[in-house]
């Protein structure tokens, strides 16, 4: 592990020290939790406009929908 210096706003870090002490936490193992879960947010966040992209780039023709209705089973 790096040990890391950042400049954090007092307010923020009485919040983390609370909810890190409620989890039964570090402050440094909820911080790394923290960033963790942003960046895994991130990746999605970008996925999904990669993946909105390449539909406006080639959209769906009604034609390829339909192809698949006679294929789906419907249970009640």
């Amino acid at each position: 592990m790096q040990t890391v210096q950042m400049t954090l706003d007092e307010a923020l870090v009485t919040e983390v020290d609370a909810a890190a002490s409620r989890l039964g936490t570090s402050r440094s193992a909820f911080t790394r939790d923290a960033l963790r879960l942003a960046l895994a947010e991130l990746r999605e966040r970008e996925l999904e406009q990669r993946h909105r992209e390449g539909y406006r780039r080639h959209p769906v023709r009604p034609a390829e929908v339909t192809d698949w209705e006679d294929e789906q089973v419907w249970v009640d």
